[in-house]
């Protein structure tokens, strides 16, 4: 931890009386707020390098977390979920997938009806009552309800290392655990299934769609100036976003304003020289995954005599 970090009495949180407590120590880097001062000095850890994991660059409050994560670069997983064959570092990740499975949601929120499959997802989630967010980016201000949120967000935004690529189609991505959820794009892995029907899908959130869609399980979330529904939080965000002509992702290189982080990361390929998507007949290179797609369906023609695309290559590479 740095010398020079202070510590201050007297919360600032928005409502101290409904949501802190006695919470006294506040930390001077994110507002949060603490009842004794040993939690507070440990929670600022995670603001320092003392337990900086090398790899990713994410911090942690001691020496035991810093170990228990480093676990997810080295690739051990020897916890094995028994119905899709998915592997876990560690038993307790286990058990909380377990439940996706099974259904199982034994954590309810006190305020609304939803109900989750960790203790960690319903926290996370009263952040939407509170309206909390004490993690504030220091490069463009956007603030978030916890501080792996925030850390996730500068390395995917504001980081420029990615070291983990696609074998199928050399994509990079920030972490391993981004790089195999988009690995089942090419892979065709569906290790979520429907209870009702037993249609399998790639990622959770497709489920979740499905059983909305499909068996009427969930919550729809609805524009209240357009009508129109979503499946999900963030999907609700963006639109909302949209309608508001809120444009808060500035891109640095220009004076572009876009509505969604995802936005300004496919638009800022127009100043970066990295060419991460790589035709697999001649090798041509391009920024973007639709050019290489495009690139692909002519130039297979071209040299093979015969179209192809880039889900056609991923099927036959499988199969080597």
């Amino acid at each position: 931890m740095d010398s020079d970090k202070e510590f201050t009495t007297g919360c600032a949180a928005k409502r101290p009386s409904e949501s802190q407590g006695n919470k006294m120590y506040s930390c001077t880097e994110c507002r949060k707020c603490f009842s004794a001062q040993r939690y507070l000095r440990r929670h600022m850890n995670i603001h320092g390098n003392k337990f900086k994991c090398s790899e990713c660059g994410k911090s942690f409050h001691n020496t035991y977390t810093l170990t228990r994560h480093r676990v997810s670069h080295s690739g051990e997983k020897p916890f094995e979920c028994f119905l899709c064959g998915k592997r876990f570092t560690g038993a307790g990740s286990l058990a909380e997938h377990t439940r996706i499975h099974i259904g199982e949601k034994p954590y309810k929120c006190d305020l609304c009806d939803k109900a989750f499959s960790s203790s960690a997802k319903v926290k996370r989630h009263m952040t939407v009552h509170t309206g909390d967010k004490p993690y504030k980016c220091s490069v463009c201000d956007k603030s978030f309800s916890t501080s792996g949120d925030l850390q996730k967000h500068e390395r995917r935004i504001h980081g420029n290392v990615r070291p983990h690529s696609c074998s199928y189609c050399g994509k990079q991505f920030v972490s391993v655990s981004e790089l195999k959820r988009h690995a089942s794009v090419h892979t065709g892995a569906k290790p979520f299934s429907c209870r009702h029907c037993a249609q399998g899908f790639g990622r959770l959130v497709h489920l979740k769609t499905h059983l909305l869609k499909s068996h009427n399980e969930g919550t729809w979330l609805t524009c209240h100036i357009c009508r129109k529904k979503f499946t999900g939080k963030y999907d609700l965000k963006r639109h909302m976003q949209r309608h508001e002509g809120l444009k808060s992702y500035v891109c640095d290189e220009c004076p572009k304003h876009f509505h969604t982080a995802g936005e300004l990361k496919d638009h800022q390929r127009v100043h970066s020289d990295n060419r991460q998507f790589c035709c697999f007949i001649c090798n041509a290179q391009f920024k973007r995954m639709y050019a290489v797609k495009r690139h692909i369906k002519k130039c297979s023609v071209l040299v093979l005599g015969t179209e192809q695309t880039l889900a056609t290559y991923s099927q036959e590479k499988r199969r080597i």
